[in-house]
Parts: C-alpha cells; structure tokens; sequence
C-alpha cells in the first residue's frame, strides 16, 4: 500500500504541522500566559473534550526534540489536519481558530509558557 501527502486542494502543503498535547488546565494557564506576552504568539489551539487535552499546533519538526514532561508531541505531515473553521476532530472544537492565530505556536515560546502555566497549577494547588 502506497501512502503519500494528500493532494486535496482543501489541505495544503503548509498545513503540515506537529501538535503538542497537554491537559486542559495547563493548556488553558499556557494560553492566558501566552496572549498576555504578545497577542500573537500563540497558533491555532484544539480542545478536545473527550480526552480534557487541548493541542496546539507548532511548526514541523518540533516533535524531533520535543522533550517537555506532561506533554507529547504529535508529527502530522499535514494528514488528517485540515485548517479549516470546522474542527478536525469529532469531539473537539478550537479554542483558538485557524485564521484568528498565527499559523503556529513558536516551541521555545509555548515550552516557556508551558513551563510557568504548571509552576502556577503547583502553586494554586499547594495552597488548598
């Protein structure tokens, strides 16, 4: 069986991305951390309900030397990702739509953020 990068005109080349999962309460500490710093830092977000993760879509690549404890990072290559209004995902929805975001979330910005959003989860939580 051969495989091969879709041709379909509705998934372009450059939809090819990684994602990078987390748990939803980080994820969500990371994007307030993220839209405080610079409004235009953070890429498109999935939510996805059934598994409470939210994905954030960062450059191709990124999964090669992803190394951030509590999250994965996904390597796409575009298939199955469409950028479109309509989540890709039954399940899910976008937290921070294609078209209202940069293509995609800088690692170094998002590992930084992502990095203080679970010191500040620890700290919330210790106080209980």
């Amino acid at each position: 069986m051969e495989t091969s990068r879709s041709n379909d005109p509705l998934v372009p080349s450059e939809t090819a991305c990684d994602l990078v999962t987390v748990p939803t309460r980080q994820g969500l500490e990371a994007v307030d951390i993220l839209r405080r710093g610079a409004r235009d830092a953070v890429g498109p977000v999935l939510h996805d309900h059934g598994h409470d993760t939210l994905a954030f879509l960062v450059p191709p690549g990124t999964a090669a030397a992803w190394d951030v404890p509590g999250s994965t990072c996904t390597e796409t290559d575009g298939r199955g990702l469409r950028l479109a209004p309509e989540p890709p995902v039954e399940g899910s929805d976008w937290l921070l739509p294609p078209g209202e975001a940069d293509l995609a979330t800088d690692p170094a910005v998002l590992q930084r953020a992502l990095g203080e959003a679970a010191r500040l989860i620890e700290a919330a939580d210790s106080c209980r």
